[in-house]
């Protein structure tokens, strides 16, 4: 019974690490966070979170492993149903958008593990069971034998749609500083590229007239 207490305090002291870390680490990103920080809004000491986590770094990369291993079935998903291809790029960018929007600092993560630590990213970090990008490419190729959308290389489509998504994220603090959003602002910009990209996404694929 002592040990089923202390399990379940171990865990809940992980959930509370795991929380406070996320949070700061979305207001502050990886550099600008502080574990002392971490530590005080999880309610426990510098020295126990150590116990838990020995670096900033082994931190941020297990709060990053944790939420991609949560969102990429949620992709797989998304991208393998047989939903038709419309509805499926709409709950796309949806889910995208929305995951990052709550996990801003990911996209970062991943670009800066990809060119720093490749081997590592894919072997430890990315979940292996992925997306298979090739039943949306193929879905997209019937589409445009069907007529029903306008010649375009698949490829290209879902790399575009990606970016658009991704790419306001990384390059937040220019478009602030270009379009001269409040904090506010550019959070509710945030909120309204997912109508915009669809829309601009689907208008690209009509055929001519």
């Amino acid at each position: 019974m002592a040990k089923k207490e202390d399990q379940d305090q171990a865990d809940s002291t992980e959930q509370k690490i795991f929380d406070a870390a996320h949070e700061v680490f979305v207001q502050k990103g990886m550099d600008g966070a502080k574990m002392q920080e971490i530590a005080d809004r999880a309610g426990i000491n510098k020295a126990l979170l150590h116990y838990y986590y020995r670096s900033k770094e082994k931190l941020y990369e297990s709060v990053a492993r944790a939420i991609l291993s949560r969102a990429v079935p949620t992709v797989r998903q998304i991208i393998e149903n047989d939903l038709p291809l419309e509805d499926k790029i709409r709950r796309f960018i949806d889910f995208y958008i929305s995951v990052i929007s709550r996990n801003t600092f990911i996209p970062l993560f991943i670009i800066t593990e990809i060119n720093k630590h490749p081997d590592r990213f894919f072997d430890n970090i990315l979940p292996k069971d992925l997306p298979r990008p090739e039943v949306f490419l193929q879905q997209v190729e019937a589409e445009i034998a069907a007529g029903r959308i306008r010649p375009i290389q698949p490829q290209h489509l879902l790399v575009n749609i990606i970016a658009m998504c991704v790419f306001p994220f990384v390059g937040k603090p220019m478009i602030r500083i270009l379009l001269g959003m409040a904090p506010d602002e550019i959070k509710n910009f945030m909120e309204e590229r997912k109508v915009q990209v669809t829309e601009f996404v689907l208008a690209s694929l009509r055929p001519p007239a």
